[in-house]
């Protein structure tokens, strides 16, 4: 499929970071309009300014990938964890449970949240976002938590329910 020049310039540029083209990207390619929504969604929560580090949000990315099964999620996001954090045991850690890593109480308090958020987010009330504040998070900064785990969320049901399999390189990165 003929891609957009800037679709087509996005995927030249994970060419020229990554070595290849994230499967999910190319899972959606086959609609441009999703996958430009998807690019759109991925870097505005994952990419752009936040009080919320890059490796915040692809813990957030893996917690919540491991509470829902994800192997795309899983493979990809733990990859980068180990990657970002410099840390391959904590990259293993937090695809298997993140609650045996030995984390920061800013850390474990955002875990816990995302995984609230995705086993069971009608039970959040004030003082789940209280305990966020306690640990040094701004009202923003819950907003952004919330929104990564709920794009993760979305994002380990589509992978699950169409097959998608995680790049193969993905399994050697930062180890």
């Amino acid at each position: 499929m003929k891609l957009p020049a800037e679709l087509q310039a996005y995927f030249d540029k994970c060419t020229d970071k990554l070595g290849f083209i994230p499967n999910v990207l190319q899972a959606y390619a086959f609609d441009v309009p999703k996958l430009q929504t998807f690019v759109d969604l991925y870097n505005d929560l994952m990419l752009a300014p936040s009080g919320l580090s890059k490796l915040e949000r692809e813990m957030i990315a893996v917690a919540v990938s491991s509470q829902n099964r994800c192997y795309y999620c899983l493979v990809a996001h733990g990859a980068a964890v180990r990657a970002l954090s410099g840390d391959p045991v904590l990259g293993e850690l937090m695809v298997m449970n993140y609650r045996a890593a030995r984390l920061s109480k800013r850390h474990r308090a955002m875990l816990d949240f995302a995984v609230k958020v995705t086993t069971e987010s009608w039970k959040i009330e004030e003082e789940d976002r209280d305990a966020l504040r306690r640990a040094g998070f701004s009202n923003r900064d819950i907003w952004d938590i919330a929104a990564v785990a709920g794009f993760y969320n979305m994002s380990n049901r589509v992978a699950s329910a169409t097959d998608m399999r995680p790049n193969s390189a993905y399994h050697a990165q930062a180890r």
